[in-house]
């Protein structure tokens, strides 16, 4: 018996165009501050992991609660005693758990920037609205203000605590005010050199190593440094060997200008003079920071 064969087609025979009602949008267009906004709070967020998994959540929120449960303990002790003051002035705070902040600074910046770069997804970013500058702008505050969040709570919690041990309002305020500039100050930096180095690799690995390497480091040997010039009775020189690490740095600025007790050997802090120097040298990495961070997304993007 015969077996008929299907006649063979042409493929254009099978084409066929539907209509399946596409439109152009019409709607409103937000434009780059919208989209420069976005990306700022989807950064600030990922700083602490929300909006992601629980993995990502643990050592942010983890080192959140040790900046805050020594702040929590000094309250708790100076109500219980009556104590007063407190045990730890606000603008000490901060560089007594600088290490604490220089390892949220190197897990946070490489997540914030680095996988942009491995995945080489910046240039999506300015096929947007956006341009180099906004995103530039829109990471460096997010990290940043999440900076501040974690320096800044400890803060809340020591200067409520002073009010509930019923402490002088005015002093009370008047310091809870300084050292809220000096973690702005400590956050912009920080901010801006973490970012640089992260910037640099697209190895998430290399740049917590690399952030954590210049910021310890950088202290451990300034420290050293000005405790050799002390024991050999150079102290004049102990302040000009602080501007080359961060942490001294901010504590030259907030002993010149903002009243704190400097933690230099010899408690010798740089005078209102010297201080102007930090202010310059920290206004200046600031910029520098910023300016590098632009130049290299002007070529990441290209």
């Amino acid at each position: 018996m015969a077996v008929e064969q299907p006649v063979p087609t042409a493929p254009g025979d099978q084409t066929r165009i539907h209509n399946i009602g596409y439109r152009n949008y019409d709607g409103p267009r937000l434009g780059r501050s919208y989209a420069t906004r976005s990306l700022y709070s989807q950064s600030l967020r990922g700083a602490y992991g929300l909006g992601r998994s629980i993995k990502s959540k643990v050592l942010p929120m983890l080192l959140f609660v040790v900046m805050c449960v020594p702040a929590a303990i000094m309250v708790a002790v100076a109500v219980a005693t009556k104590a007063k003051d407190l045990p730890v002035d606000y603008t000490r705070y901060a560089i007594i758990m600088q290490a604490v902040i220089s390892l949220y600074v190197a897990s946070q910046a490489p997540q914030s920037v680095s996988r942009d770069l491995r995945f080489k997804t910046v240039p999506l970013y300015f096929s947007r609205p956006i341009e180099t500058a906004d995103y530039v702008r829109a990471k460096y505050a997010a990290l940043a203000s999440a900076l501040f969040v974690l320096t800044a709570a400890p803060l809340i919690v020591l200067y409520v605590g002073a009010l509930l041990a019923k402490l002088d309002f005015a002093d009370q305020s008047k310091g809870f005010g300084q050292g809220l500039v000096s973690v702005a100050l400590l956050s912009l930096l920080f901010a801006g050199i973490g970012l640089v180095i992260a910037s640099v690799t697209p190895r998430r690995g290399f740049g917590i190593a690399a952030v954590i390497a210049v910021l310890t480091i950088s202290y451990g040997a300034v420290s050293t440094l000005q405790a050799i010039a002390d024991a050999q009775g150079s102290s004049s020189a102990v302040p000009w060997i602080g501007l080359f690490s961060p942490v001294t740095l901010i504590d030259g600025v907030q002993s010149a200008f903002l009243g704190a007790s400097s933690a230099f050997p010899g408690a010798v802090g740089p005078t209102h003079g010297e201080g102007a120097v930090y202010v310059l040298v920290l206004l200046g990495l600031i910029a520098a920071a910023y300016g590098l961070l632009l130049r290299r997304y002007k070529k990441v993007g290209l």
